[in-house]
Order: structure tokens, then C-alpha cells, then sequence
């Protein structure tokens, strides 16, 4: 994939747009939990202030209905800036009002500038042709370091790419890296190349898998997606999660593997509770005597075993997805111990999506994974083999 890159522009002295993804997690009293999708912008715009540029900072954050709201308001990402970059923040009033233009213009070499939450202009998801080209008034370099919305053709995302040549627009050093992880992991993964797929839907990684699948040595499927495929298989899984529709699209999925030659796994005994409660009973089951009126919210001892097993003589292990309900403590003892024995493995470890990060980051594994993305929809569309809206737009040549 020919991706322009910022180090391969002239941006000396520019003024410089960064699209960040500063969408990070917060408590109840607006403080920021995890910190990591800021620190994660830090290289790209430390080399841009190296480079004597002004530079403009935007991101979204929360999912605002409509204008400002204070809950969604940049203003504590403009702290977590300026604690780590241990400079001045300006955070301007809004995302494209006069004074914001104004504050844009006057912005001077070596200052950083913080536009308002993108999305309190209704436009920013519309990919709205006007608001793309506002944006693009302020700065004379575009660089996108937004992985995790690299998916979405939205106005700051992939509209205003379209005010700039292609000397003028590049990849952030996180966007590149993302990128190049997942485009050379599976594409050209060291064998054998192990995926682990979790989560609560198949629907939202079907066309993940079917592009998995081929691609890899063995397949793990765990978590809520795994009782549709036990379903297929003619067993009895209660209450548990369950897309009915998509039982024939998981047969496809199984005989695929199967004439593919690729292992597929799946869980062989559930931890179970007589209701999706943190303090319902729960007991271990066999997967072929799930109790009618139960539900399933965590893999088992001897599935954990097993899967630990089939990572085992890994090279590459791509993991998308948890193995419980791990934000419930009784529920999230499957997914800590995938997470320990992807972390204790030889292998290159990729983890991409939200959960999974967020995951791996409670039991302290954060540090032993190769690769942590900091994209989930992004991330499940790379491995499909999309080219995303955010990319195609910095790309040397078109690539379809």
C-alpha cells in the first residue's frame, strides 16, 4: 500500500492540521481513565512542533446530539496535552466559528491549537463539502493520525483531505503504523498465524472472518459470537446470545475452514448463570449441557486450557474480540487468561478493537503485546480487506 508519509513532506515552518483520535474514556466526573489514544499523537505532533510548524489539533469525543454540550467539551484532553506536552493548549471556542479562524490565522510557529469536539457540527458526519473546506482554510498541510476513525468518510477525516495535493497531505506516524501492522500481518504473516475472535455479535466480524479464514493457520472463536456457531452445531445454549439469522452464515463459516484446511476451535465448556448479573449464581458446564433457562457469560477452565494450547506454536496472533463478559469480575476469568497467554507467547501479537485493549490494559498484559491498536471498526475493516475512506484519501496512487 503506497502511503504518503508525513516524514516524506515538506512541512517546515507549515501550519499544520492533525486529525487526532482523542475519544478516550471517562468517569463520572469527566476524568480521563485511559489515556493511551493521546499519548499514542504525541510523536506526530512533537515532530511537528520540531519542525517549527503551528499546528491545529482536532479529534471528536462521546457521541454529542447536537451543538455544544459541556459534557462533551475538549476541555480535559487540552489538560492531558499540556500535562504530557508540557506546553500551552489554546482549546479554541468552537470547531469553525470566526474567532476559531481568527485564532487559526494568528497561531504562531511552535503553538498548539485545540479546535472543539468535531461533532458538535452536525456536518462533521454528513462529510458535509462545506465544513471540509473551512477546515482546510486554516491549515497549508493536512496530516490524518486517526486510525480509529479512519473508517468514516467524515468531513475532518476524509473531506478536507480533498483540499490538499498530495505534498500536502500525509499519514501520522500512529495512522502509518496501524496501517503497516495490519497490511503486512495479513498479508504476509509468520506461520503458523493464529486469529482469536471474540465479542458479542457475529454480525458486526462476518466479513472479517470470511476473510480470516483463509488467511490463517487456526481460528479461536469465543465470547457471545461462539453460541451461534454452537447452535449450528445442534446444541442446546439456553439463554445465551444468539444471532438466529446468521446460523446458516456460520455453517459457511465452518465448512469454509474445513475445506481450507484452517483448525477451527470453539469453546467446550461455558461458564453459565441463571442471569446476566454480576451477582447471579454461575457454575462450569460442558458446552453439551448448557441448562435451558441459563445464559452463557465466559468461556471455561478447559476451554481456556485448550486455546492457550492452539496458541502455542504461534508466530502471529491477531486477537479481536473478549471471551466473556469481562467487565463483570466473575465473568471475566477466560478472557484474563487468553489475554496472559497471548502475552506470554513467542509470537507477534496484534490486538486490535476497544474492548480488547481496554482488556488487555486490566490485567497488566499491555506491556508484553507487540501491537495494540488503537482502532476497533478500523481494524475489523483492514482485516476485511477494505481500504479505508481515511486512508484512500492519502494514498500515492489510487489503490482499489
Amino acid at each position: 500500500m503506497n502511503l504518503q508519509e508525513l516524514k516524506n513532506i515538506n512541512i517546515a515552518g507549515k501550519k499544520v492540521f492533525i486529525r487526532c483520535d482523542f475519544n478516550v474514556p471517562v468517569d463520572e466526573y469527566n476524568n480521563i481513565t485511559d489515556d493511551r489514544r493521546i499519548r499514542s499523537a504525541l510523536n506526530t505532533i512533537r515532530y511537528c512542533i520540531d519542525n517549527d510548524c503551528s499546528v491545529i489539533l482536532a479529534s471528536h469525543f462521546g457521541r454529542p446530539k447536537g451543538g455544544f454540550e459541556e459534557k462533551y467539551s475538549l476541555s480535559p484532553i487540552a489538560k492531558r496535552l499540556h500535562i504530557l506536552l508540557k506546553q500551552d493548549i489554546k482549546l479554541a471556542p468552537n470547531v469553525v466559528c470566526e474567532k476559531t479562524i481568527q485564532m487559526a490565522k494568528e497561531l504562531k510557529a511552535g503553538e498548539i491549537m485545540l479546535l472543539e469536539n468535531m461533532r458538535f457540527e452536525a456536518g462533521e458526519t454528513k462529510n458535509d463539502e462545506e465544513l471540509s473546506k473551512k477546515l482546510a482554510s486554516m491549515a497549508e498541510v493536512y496530516v490524518n493520525d486517526a486510525f480509529g476513525v479512519s473508517h468514516r468518510a467524515h468531513s475532518s477525516v476524509e473531506g478536507v483531505a480533498k483540499y490538499f495535493d498530495k505534498n500536502h497531505k500525509a499519514a501520522g506516524f500512529l495512522l502509518a503504523k496501524e496501517i503497516k501492522f495490519f497490511h503486512h500481518i495479513v498479508e504476509n504473516p509468520k506461520r503458523p498465524f493464529v486469529s482469536i475472535v471474540g465479542g458479542s455479535k457475529v454480525s458486526g466480524k462476518l466479513e472479517a472472518l470470511y476473510n480470516l479464514v483463509p488467511k490463517v493457520d487456526k481460528i479461536v472463536i469465543g465470547g457471545g459470537m461462539a453460541f451461534t456457531f454452537l447452535k449450528a452445531q445442534g446444541h442446546e445454549i439456553g439463554k445465551s446470545l444468539v444471532e438466529e439469522d446468521l446460523i446458516p452464515e456460520a455453517i459457511k463459516i465452518m465448512d469454509l475452514a474445513k475445506k481450507q484446511n484452517t483448525k477451527l476451535y470453539l469453546p467446550v465448556d461455558i461458564v453459565v448463570a441463571e442471569a446476566f448479573d454480576a451477582e447471579a449464581i454461575a457454575k462450569i458446564v460442558p458446552v453439551q449441557e448448557i441448562p435451558k433457562t441459563w445464559i452463557g457469560l465466559d468461556i471455561g477452565p478447559a476451554t481456556a486450557l485448550l486455546f492457550s494450547e492452539v496458541l502455542n506454536d504461534a508466530n502471529t496472533i491477531l486477537w479481536n474480540g473478549p471471551m466473556g463478559v469481562y467487565e463483570m469480575e466473575k465473568f471475566a476469568k477466560g478472557s484474563t487468561k487468553i489475554s496472559n497467554a497471548v502475552a506470554n507467547s513467542y509470537a507477534t501479537t496484534v490486538v486490535g478493537g476497544g474492548d480488547t485493549a481496554d482488556l488487555v490494559r486490566i490485567t497488566g498484559d499491555e506491556t508484553d503485546m507487540t501491537f495494540i491498536s488503537t482502532g476497533g471498526g478500523a481494524s475489523l475493516e483492514l482485516i476485511e480487506g477494505k481500504i479505508l475512506p481515511g486512508v484512500k484519501a492519502l494514498l500515492l496512487e489510487d489503490e482499489e
